[in-house]
């Protein structure tokens, strides 16, 4: 496959090989700050952070990508350039790089993080470009292949594993934390668990309202949220708080109501905590009857439900390397048409030059004469570029930059065409 043209990067971590922890250090809470900082280092910069991963993609090079993130104290992550890049960006579309293999939230994700880079002035066409392809081939792959079957987010995962740590969720009370879009997956996959109750809390009660509307449920003002513990089977948060929402002195007094009078122990919780940053405070786990659960736990869910589809994501592979293959072209094709430029500029300037020439020889030649003079010289110029031009285009489709450049200026300028390395 030909490698790119482009300068194109992206570095980052995910939950391939970081925990949660992990990438909640690696985050970055003033998304506007970053990419303020970054805008005088890269032709265009973009920020991705969700749930379980936090990328930066850049118009640049991955040395120039890799120094700028030491310098803001981060360690430890993957960097993909060119060709890598580009087939990571799209894997990633695709949803083939994603926990919940398949899951269709990361299209509206990518979306999201262009439109920010728009709005701080930080994208470039280049960019745009590579996202609006990119979101294409996701759409394609989900269109011509079942890979977003089964359990296809991160919410509806959450679900799925608190079902199978209680047993069943019928009859039960669940009690939703953040109104935002996954906490709507989250409700939506609990829609059909013939729940006796479903809660809904956040900050603003207007949105937990909105939410709670929509799926059947109560409205929850925030005040009352461990008061919603209490009463609850399962608790499942997923807010945009930037720091933890449901502490540790407070769960302990809400689990001390929920005890049994005989055994002295609490009726356990299962609390999912499936937001970035965490929305459950450090060490709520050691808290008597208190199962915790983060988005690492959520690995497992996908491991059960990856079996089903690993087939569709081999035929999503399949695509994305046919769309990649067809995409580098188009790049490489858009780079070679400077020196394309170039090439028929100079070509131009000695056609008019002999032009002139011939029809200062002719004297006083009239219009038809002058016409026809600049008619031949013409044709000619177009046909003797042609050949020429098709090599420039396929040498540059294909790649070789080097030897698209060799072309123009052998001849533009007479330069050697230098020769081929020995074939080993």
């Amino acid at each position: 496959m030909a490698e790119t043209t482009a300068p194109f990067a992206i570095a980052g971590v995910s939950h391939h090989t970081a925990k949660v922890a992990d990438i909640e250090s690696f985050r970055f809470a003033n998304e506007e700050a970053f990419l303020a900082a970054a805008r005088d280092r890269f032709a265009g910069i973009m920020l991705l952070q969700t749930c379980n991963r936090v990328e930066v993609m850049v118009e640049g090079d991955a040395a120039g990508l890799r120094a700028f993130l030491e310098e803001q104290g981060r360690k430890g992550f993957f960097v993909h350039d060119g060709s890598g890049a580009l087939r990571h960006l799209f894997m990633l579309a695709s949803g083939i790089d994603s926990m919940i293999v398949g899951e269709d939230q990361i299209i509206g994700q990518l979306k999201k993080a262009l439109i920010d880079a728009q709005e701080a002035e930080t994208a470039t066409p280049f960019l745009e470009t590579c996202i609006n392809k990119a979101v294409h081939v996701g759409v394609e792959v989900r269109r011509r292949t079942l890979i977003n079957r089964g359990s296809v987010s991160v919410g509806s995962a959450a679900v799925q594993l608190a079902e199978a740590e209680i047993g069943t969720l019928a009859g039960k009370h669940i009690l939703v934390v953040g109104s935002g879009e996954m906490g709507l997956l989250v409700a939506q996959a609990l829609a059909a668990k013939n729940l006796t109750a479903m809660y809904v809390a956040n900050r603003t009660y207007q949105r937990a309202e909105i939410l709670a509307k929509k799926i059947g449920g109560k409205a929850v003002k925030f005040p009352e949220l461990y008061h919603y513990i209490t009463l609850s089977d399962v608790v499942i948060s997923c807010t945009a708080a930037p720091h933890a929402i449901i502490h540790k002195t407070e769960l302990a007094h809400a689990m001390r109501e929920r005890c049994w009078p005989v055994e002295g122990h609490p009726r356990p919780l299962i609390l999912v905590d499936i937001a970035q940053p965490r929305d459950v405070e450090e060490g709520a786990g050691t808290i008597d009857g208190v199962r915790l659960y983060t988005i690492d736990d959520l690995k497992s869910v996908n491991e059960q439900t990856m079996s089903t589809r690993k087939a569709e994501a081999d035929r999503a592979h399949g695509f994305v390397e046919a769309e990649l293959a067809l995409f580098l072209r188009h790049l490489n094709r858009k780079t070679a048409d400077g020196y394309l430029a170039e090439l028929h500029t100079w070509a131009e300037t000695v056609r008019i030059r002999e032009r002139e020439r011939a029809l200062s020889r002719i004297g006083c030649a009239d219009e038809k004469t002058a016409a026809v003079v600049d008619d031949l010289t013409r044709v000619l110029t177009k046909k003797l570029l042609t050949d020429a031009t098709f090599a420039v285009r396929t040498s540059a489709e294909e790649g070789d930059l080097v030897s698209a450049e060799a072309l123009v200026k052998a001849i533009t300028r007479g330069d050697r065409i230098p020769p081929r390395p020995p074939q080993e």
